[in-house]
């Protein structure tokens, strides 16, 4: 088996996740906000799973990688908390002219509603700016919905708040 090139670089990139089926048909996401989980490994690790409000996570095994029934799945945003590994994400392609990203944050300070914000890529690289319009908490671990241009809902994976 040839090793996935995460391992060698820490990032996870749309092609691995899309061989693994961990990414929603484009067309879905152009109908409105998704879950992504981009956990590929398969470790004991189901925090996701009963925090479903809508059951669209599942699991056979504590150690199988989940899989989403995207016509299910709302995109509240519940496993974006939960994710102790930070690898869940809701995409939104549904905006005209604009996508929307929901990411965890973990760090100070915390972005508000209406501040512009850097997006970074998956790597870290700095992207663009995006508008803040939502952020919640639960557990220390905020959720923030991230207006972003066109074109970037399935490459931002973090905002940072420059000050």
């Amino acid at each position: 088996m040839a090793i996935r090139s995460y391992r060698r670089t820490g990032v996870v990139e749309l092609e691995e996740l899309a061989r693994l089926n961990m990414l929603p048909p484009e067309e879905r996401l152009r109908r409105g906000p998704a879950a992504v989980l981009e956990c590929p490994e398969m470790i004991p690790c189901n925090i996701c799973v009963p925090y479903c409000p809508t059951r669209a996570i599942g699991m056979e095994r504590l150690i199988d990688l989940p899989v989403v029934d995207w016509e299910r799945c709302t995109g509240c945003g519940m496993c974006v908390a939960v994710c102790p590994g930070l690898a869940a994400f809701v995409v939104d392609l549904s905006g005209e002219d604009c996508d929307y990203v929901t990411v965890p944050h973990e760090l100070l300070p915390v972005p508000r509603v209406g501040e512009e914000v850097i997006l970074l890529s998956r790597r870290g690289e700095r992207i663009g700016r995006g508008t803040v319009v939502r952020a919640w908490e639960r557990n220390r671990t905020y959720v923030v919905t991230v207006r972003v241009p066109k074109g970037l809902g399935t490459e931002v994976r973090a905002v940072w708040v420059e000050k």
